[in-house]
């Protein structure tokens, strides 16, 4: 018996299981997902459900249902690299003669005082789900605050104007311009979008401290009913605390074939794993891709390919509320309603293919 365990039902885990369970694999070969969740969040879509204008019930995809796949429910305490053992919070333990690692990102709070302890997170389930209660219970003419203006903290202070129009709504991020890493054009149009829906813009900030209520911007009190932290990801602590060579986020430093160079036996994949293109959903799956390839003729004892293609972005999509959005596909931008329904087209081809 051969057993190859994936830690992790996210974007990468279920590429994996989807491209392994072909029909040439072996019968002696068992596979076990572990999750701590007994579905597949639409973590690209968790901004909606703290905003409320979409339903949890929308944002789960069930797992593959095959004789070969074994779901094990569980939270993880830690790996023993050397023993090839996964250890579980509540004492049992899983052996594997393989191991995927696909256990996403957390926050990443850059040692600022209060910010884990008074603000809000997108980052999983069930902290969404927190986040959502929080800003449902916000008063009119409240005021919520998302730190952060990359692409998370952009839809959720989006879907937040549409959903509660009462509400005052700003984004504090440190750069020039919201979207730093995208295309000027985005840039300036999801500017002016949300100057147009009377949305607060504070670049060039410094939050140097976060207590009940109050953002601190260069050590002047910002007050807000809720503050949301979307400025900045780290590994997951499970992959920070092994004693392998890491990034400066905690993400694994992998061979060409995605391993860790020191147990070629453990793959790790999607936000755990340090790559040269950013974090993604569609990072993610495109290693996923490439690791369930070397795992295959890891199965089969079959010689690897003397290299893998490189890992490279087909673009990248992003919503302002319901109707309007951006996109960056190559060289060519794409703004307004248009890039919104390709979005949306994308997300319902998701789901009912992984459904």
């Amino acid at each position: 018996m051969k057993r190859l365990v994936i830690l992790g039902g996210g974007y990468g885990g279920l590429r994996i299981i989807e491209r392994v369970l072909s029909p040439d694999l072996p019968d002696d070969v068992f596979i076990t997902l572990v999750d701590r969740m007994p579905f597949h969040g639409l973590k690209t879509e968790y901004y909606a459900l703290a905003a409320g204008t979409t339903p949890e019930s929308h944002l789960r995809v069930t797992f593959p249902n095959d004789p070969r796949l074994t779901v094990k429910y569980g939270e993880i305490a830690g790996v023993e690299l050397d023993e090839q053992v996964v250890n579980f919070a509540n004492g049992d333990t899983l052996s594997y003669d393989w191991l995927v690692m696909g256990l996403g990102c957390e926050d990443r709070y850059h040692d600022i005082p209060g910010a884990e302890q008074f603000t809000c997170s997108i980052q999983s389930m069930g902290a969404t789900r927190n986040t959502y209660m929080a800003i449902n219970n916000v008063n009119p003419y409240g005021t919520v605050s998302v730190v952060g203006g990359g692409l998370s903290g952009v839809e959720m202070a989006a879907e937040l104007r549409e959903s509660r129009p009462d509400l005052n709504v700003r984004i504090i991020d440190r750069g020039q311009s919201i979207l730093s890493p995208f295309p000027k054009k985005l840039q300036e149009y999801a500017s002016q979008w949300f100057i147009e829906h009377d949305v607060q813009l504070v670049s060039m900030a410094n939050v140097t401290g976060i207590e009940q209520g109050i953002v601190f911007n260069h050590n002047q009190p910002v007050e807000s009913d809720v503050i949301v932290w979307t400025a900045g990801i780290q590994a997951n602590k499970i992959v920070r605390s092994l004693p392998i060579e890491t990034d400066n986020i905690g993400r694994a430093k992998l061979n060409q074939y995605h391993q860790i160079p020191s147990h070629t036996n453990v793959y790790v994949v999607g936000d755990c794993a340090s790559t040269i293109i950013a974090p993604s959903a569609q990072t993610a799956e495109i290693q996923g891709d490439q690791i369930a390839l070397m795992l295959k003729k890891d199965i089969k004892g079959e010689e690897y390919p003397a290299s893998l293609p490189a890992l490279k972005h087909k673009g990248f999509l992003g919503s302002l509320g319901k109707k309007e959005g951006f996109a960056s596909m190559g060289k060519m931008s794409l703004v307004g309603q248009m890039a919104r329904v390709i979005k949306s087209g994308q997300l319902w081809m998701y789901k009912k293919h992984m459904g």
